[in-house]
């Protein structure tokens, strides 16, 4: 398939590009949010804006109302999240979250799905139990109780956790620590009786959280698929994350790129424009074509995922891995350019270099990616 987008996409594109400017930018948003120290990290109303314009619906099936649209679609509005840094629940709730539920019962979605839907309801992701994303080792317990299942372990850096209305949690049912079956996915209640929150504010302003569950006791109804056979589903919710945080990166690398070259031709030093410089000509020249690489590498993961290809996910942890690479690249020279003016608050260059290193560490940074393209190829 081409690598750009169809004429559809493209509209669609043009579309949430002035919304997201116009209601997502800094100086509105993630400033503001900042500033005033907000304990959530998004704006609920222009969430509900978002649902307005039936976007939190992208990876929602038709029958559940939703779009039933693909990646390609949910990484044109996570592009221009990126390239705006607009705080939102978008890639945890619209695209994790939702295809999280696309397994589960009809009751669960129920109880979730409509609040999506209307830009009323936040999940999060509660993975990982350390530091690194490592999601080969899952050792918070599940056992059972009851008619139901009693949940015993902790998570690490749960984004949006302290907020949300529900987590999905990956637990241990059977085996050891680092089995590849024996998981089940949850969908707890962000309130059940024993989860502690310990809320942390991320490098780039966001809002996580540490999660305990103190014997959280949950009934049957909150398992999504099937009891110790979650990990094809957990395979498939990190396929959907990884791919949409790369699409995030590449807005985060191309709004940064863009605020970059327009200073090269507005500062002057020693009486010409910074732009007129040669080197840094090389230097922006280079980047640009890294970028264009990198958003490439993105839509060919998106296509392959939405087709279903057995080399969706391989592809996948490519995007991923050149994604965090360009845009971190990207923010360096961004702020190298900028000279010491960089380093300052009152420049926006700053706040991208922030929120790559956040986005590049959630769900496998560009080293854990790397590897994971070796093993998938049989090295």
């Amino acid at each position: 398939m081409p690598l750009y987008h169809t004429e559809d996409q493209a509209m669609l594109a043009e579309t949430v590009t002035g919304f997201i400017a116009d209601n997502g930018a800094i100086r509105g948003q993630l400033r503001t949010l900042r500033d005033a120290g907000d304990a959530a990290g998004y704006d609920p109303a222009l969430w509900k804006q978002f649902a307005e314009m039936g976007l939190t619906g992208i990876l929602v099936a038709e029958a559940d109302g939703g779009l039933g649209l693909g990646h390609v679609e949910a990484g044109i509005v996570l592009r221009e999240i990126g390239r705006n840094l607009t705080p939102s629940p978008f890639l945890s709730t619209a695209v994790a979250g939702a295809s999280a539920l696309a397994a589960a019962s009809d009751d669960l979605k129920g109880r979730y799905l409509p609040g999506i839907l209307a830009g009323e309801t936040v999940l999060a992701l509660a993975i990982d139990e350390a530091p690194k994303h490592r999601p080969e080792k899952i050792a918070l317990r599940a056992e059972r109780a009851g008619n139901g299942f009693r949940l015993t372990g902790a998570k690490s850096f749960v984004v949006h956790g302290a907020s949300a209305d529900a987590l999905i949690v990956a637990a241990r049912t059977s085996g050891s620590d680092s089995d590849q079956d024996g998981i089940t996915l949850f969908a707890v209640p962000r309130d059940a009786a024993g989860i502690g929150h310990n809320a942390v504010r991320l490098v780039d302003s966001a809002m996580a959280s540490h999660v305990r569950f103190d014997g959280v006791e949950v009934d049957g109804g909150t398992v999504i698929g099937e009891v110790d056979g979650g990990r094809a589903v957990l395979d498939r919710v990190l396929a959907a994350g990884r791919v949409g945080a790369a699409a995030e990166l590449t807005g985060v690398g191309g709004g940064a790129f863009a605020i970059t070259t327009a200073y090269l031709k507005t500062r002057k030093q020693f009486g010409r424009l910074i732009g007129e410089f040669q080197a840094l000509q090389h230097r922006a020249a280079h980047l640009y074509g890294e970028l264009e690489i990198a958003d490439a590498v993105v839509i060919k993961a998106q296509q392959l995922l939405d087709g279903g290809s057995a080399q969706a996910d391989m592809m996948v942890s490519v995007a991923k891995a050149k994604a965090s690479r360009t845009t971190n690249l990207a923010v360096r020279e961004g702020v190298q350019m900028h000279g010491g003016v960089g380093m300052t608050d009152e420049y926006d260059i700053g706040l991208y270099m922030k929120r790559d290193r956040a986005l590049a560490e959630f769900l496998g940074d560009a080293t854990y990616h790397a590897d994971r393209v070796a093993t998938l190829s049989g090295y």
